[in-house]
């Protein structure tokens, strides 16, 4: 099992946000552990179901990845 510790970052109007690197070191941190509970035999479900959906978690975090450094690297408006 995984543990995680992630930052709550108060906004100006009462919502709480959480950086964005955050979220994606979770999202492949669990995709990895879902992996490794399969390859172990660990994981009581569908291996290949399982396996799919660490994949999406891996691709959700690479799109927030790209999203964050074209957000970065605009230029300022």
């Amino acid at each position: 099992m995984i543990q995680v510790s992630i930052p709550l970052v108060p906004a100006a109007d009462g919502l709480l946000l959480i950086p964005a690197d955050h979220v994606t070191e979770l999202l492949r941190r669990l995709a990895a552990d879902w992996t490794r509970s399969t390859d172990s035999g660990e994981m009581r479900g569908d291996a290949q179901t399982v396996l799919d959906l660490a994949g999406v978690l891996d691709q959700l975090a690479d799109q927030i990845d790209v999203e964050c450094i074209g957000l970065a690297s605009a230029p300022p408006q």
